[in-house]
């Protein structure tokens, strides 16, 4: 895993609440790439089922748009957009803007204009806990928008907000730099140090499971074990 940069920290004003960090440390793109050959449900079951977003922050653009590089994240307060302005302009190629809007849905923190922005700097899409709007117009593009809901209604630009600090995504926190993998069945952040851990698992997952689906294909494959695990539960059939 190779790191890149140092975290550095741009206070705006007093206390919490107006960070800035403007350098993050990434992982690799090698390691971003390989986890991006595995879907979302391997990479879960992996994870424990432990490191997934919550099922309402859904691809709302096209489910079959897949989501991928490391988390630039951002923290609002509801309803405000600034701070993802600001983000949009820091972020590098091949970043994700991941966003903890609080899972607000009354005020949307993008739209098309920003969306194309974003596109425009090579951002790799953007996962937001909290609306979006103008979705007819996303929802013919072809760049990865995942959130939790849409609203005609605009957002206040006023802060306060924070970028590349810690955040909260429907009850699984998102650090600056995790692997984010989104597709049509949700969302995964693998925090870079369980990356090669569980780039390893996975292709030994794979493996097996392209040796499970030819026994399938075949009509060769074993049920032996579904019989086995309901009598040691104590079921009679």
């Amino acid at each position: 895993m190779t790191a890149v940069g140092k975290p550095k920290t741009a206070e705006m004003h007093l206390g919490p609440g107006f960070r800035i960090a403007s350098e993050i440390v990434r992982p690799s793109v090698d390691a971003v790439a390989a986890l991006g050959q595995f879907e979302t449900p391997a990479i879960s079951d992996l994870m424990n089922r432990l490191y997934t977003m919550d099922a309402g922050i859904k691809n709302l653009v096209d489910p079959s748009l897949r989501i991928l590089g490391p988390a630039c994240t951002v923290k609002l307060y509801p309803g405000d957009n600034l701070m993802v302005h600001k983000a949009i302009d820091l972020a590098q190629p091949g970043d994700v803007i991941v966003v903890d809007a609080g899972g607000f849905n009354d005020h949307a923190i993008i739209g098309e204009l920003m969306s194309a922005r974003a596109k425009q700097r090579g951002v790799a899409g953007m996962v937001i806990w909290g609306a979006i709007r103008d979705s007819a117009e996303l929802g013919a593009g072809t760049y990865p928008v995942f959130a939790s809901g849409v609203t005609h209604r605009g957002p206040y630009k006023n802060g306060p907000g924070e970028i590349n600090v810690p955040v909260t995504m429907g009850g699984m926190q998102v650090n600056p730099g995790d692997i984010i993998v989104g597709d049509a069945d949700g969302l995964v952040a693998v925090p870079q140090e369980m990356a090669e851990r569980v780039l390893a698992s996975a292709r030994a997952i794979l493996e097996k499971e392209t040796k499970s689906m030819k026994e399938i294909v075949a009509g060769t494959v074993d049920r032996s074990w579904v019989d086995k695990a309901l009598k040691e539960k104590g079921y009679r059939f």
